[in-house]
């Protein structure tokens, strides 16, 4: 599993750098992200309903495994080095 996750980061860039941003003015995952720092998002007449959820699922995912990957990658890199 996580050679395949470090593997895969090319395949996780291009996803972050469409379905990751989509649509593109402004990304949906920078206005979601937004609205739940802000505190709106659990509470209140204007909280997330299940949509605004699954949205900063559907977007953010492509982030988490790029993230992931990355930080494997440097893992194997600076474990080699030593």
């Amino acid at each position: 599993m996580k050679q395949k996750l470090r593997q895969n980061w090319k395949l996780f860039l291009i996803a972050s750098l469409t379905l990751g941003l989509a649509p593109f003015k402004p990304p949906h995952i920078v206005g979601k992200l937004q609205w739940i720092a802000g505190g709106n998002a659990f509470s209140g007449e204007h909280a997330m309903q299940f949509m605004d959820w699954f949205d900063v699922f559907l977007h953010g995912t492509p982030w988490v495994l790029l993230i992931v990957s990355t930080i494997l990658n440097l893992l194997t890199l600076k474990s080699k080095n030593l």
